[in-house]
């Protein structure tokens, strides 16, 4: 077999069999295969597209490029759930406790962010000690003994991913469907859970600025899903502006603490609950929707889902004090509000903007070797469809830097779009796909 011929094929419009997919992710990984052979593959993939078939054949060698994970001893049904990421998503941190509280297993990985704020990893360790460098034996334990661990991934988890990624990044053949799928969903299928519950974001926030392309995206996840023999389903939902009111790591985090009190925002409630109940679902927990909400609901009313955040936190090195007093989580030095300067209805809110506030606070990462400030960061006071006098707060900004916030302030003003005529809020699920 030839890279040579698998190239010619492929750029004919050809179908790959899983044999020669397999070839090329080997000899790639290994680095037999030299990049500018596997770059002219990936355009002739950009032009042609991949099938169904193709597609799962892709993901599947790439999630057996480096380490499976085996979860088998640890009993139950393992659900995970992914986010293709947003601006506020600090679901991860509320919905694996509700979701474990009812008794399903959640063993997760993830990773840190490089963007407008962190990544879960980074959000969690806003808890003084919290550390996700766990050895895999503590990882199953800890769930098998609570139900729940989050742990960091490893660099032999997909690492064909990884390396084509990169390449893909800099030869303008990131955006194709099949291979956005596959990248995703390779990681997924090889930490090992065996049901995945997808969040599709879809807007201005987004990775996928379109419902369009987003239901594209979520409908081949969730074929690969199923055709690896996992148990597979997608929300698409809204990231024309943030979830929940709070962007900012400990900011956020103390919003999720709030949630699971009963007190966080409707709209970040209300996804946790559509999750979790496909979740629950996934895990044989519940037989439909109702019930499954109806346990989630009372997880969180009782106080068994702050409780379980609280042993999480406390399992993998983390003060759970920070749970039940959100006081000690960090805080930054300064806070003001930042003040509508008309009156009118918020018709439209620039959600990558207020993404980009937060990066402009510290909030973020614009390189890997960056440094997060944990506790900077906005909390919006008025979200789309609601109504403002000048003067009244659209946020309050959390800031330790005062140049770092003069250039943040000026670019939230661009973000709120103002009206005199009523508006609507955006729907914030618009479609649940199994």
């Amino acid at each position: 077999m030839r890279m040579y011929d698998i190239i010619m094929k492929k750029r004919n419009g050809e179908k790959l069999t899983p044999e020669e997919i397999g070839f090329f992710i080997t000899g790639y990984t290994r680095g037999d295969i030299p990049d500018y052979q596997v770059s002219a593959l990936m355009m002739a993939v950009y032009f042609q597209g991949m099938d169904e078939e193709e597609t799962l054949a892709l993901t599947m060698a790439m999630a057996h490029s480096g380490d499976m994970l085996d979860l088998s001893a640890i009993g139950g049904i393992k659900v995970d759930k992914h986010s293709t990421g947003g601006v506020g998503d600090k679901t991860s941190l509320a919905l694996a406790p509700m979701v474990a509280a009812c008794g399903v297993k959640i063993a997760k990985m993830s990773g840190r962010g490089l963007g407008h704020t962190g990544g879960t990893i980074d959000k969690l360790e806003s808890f003084a000690g919290f550390s996700t460098a766990i050895s895999l034996d503590h990882f199953i334990r800890q769930v098998n003994e609570i139900g729940i661990s989050i742990m960091g991934q490893t660099a032999d988890l997909a690492p064909a991913d990884k390396k084509l990624y990169a390449l893909r990044d800099v030869t303008a053949t990131v955006d194709n469907m099949s291979l956005i799928a596959s990248s995703i969903m390779s990681k997924k299928l090889a930490a090992g859970a065996d049901a995945i519950v997808l969040d599709v974001k879809t807007g201005s926030g987004a990775f996928m600025k379109t419902l369009e392309d987003s239901l594209a995206l979520a409908r081949e996840m969730v074929r690969i899903g199923n055709g690896a023999g996992r148990r597979t389903m997608a929300v698409v939902s809204d990231m024309d502006q943030p979830l929940g009111r709070a962007v900012g790591n400990a900011l956020e985090v103390k919003e999720a603490i709030d949630t699971l009190g009963g007190q966080g925002p409707e709209d970040f409630m209300e996804l946790c609950m559509t999750l979790g109940s496909r979740m629950l679902m996934a895990g044989g927990r519940a037989e439909d929707e109702k019930e499954a909400r109806d346990m989630l609901r009372q997880a969180v009313d009782s106080g068994a889902a702050l409780d379980k955040l609280a042993d999480f936190v406390r399992a993998q090195g983390g003060d759970p004090a920070a749970v039940y007093d959100p006081d000690l989580l960090p805080a930054a030095t300064h806070v003001e509000p930042i003040l509508a300067c008309t009156d009118g209805y918020i018709r439209r809110i620039q959600c990558d903007e207020i993404g980009v506030c937060s990066l402009l606070l510290g909030g973020g990462r614009e390189t890997k070797d960056s440094q997060i400030d944990l506790s900077v960061g906005l909390v919006l006071a008025a979200k789309v469809g609601d109504y403002v006098k000048a003067g009244q707060p659209l946020a309050y900004m959390h800031y330790n830097d005062p140049a770092r916030a003069e250039a943040a302030l000026e670019r939230f003003h661009r973000a709120y779009t103002l009206d005199r005529e009523p508006t609507c809020a955006p729907p914030l699920i618009h479609q649940i796909l199994e």
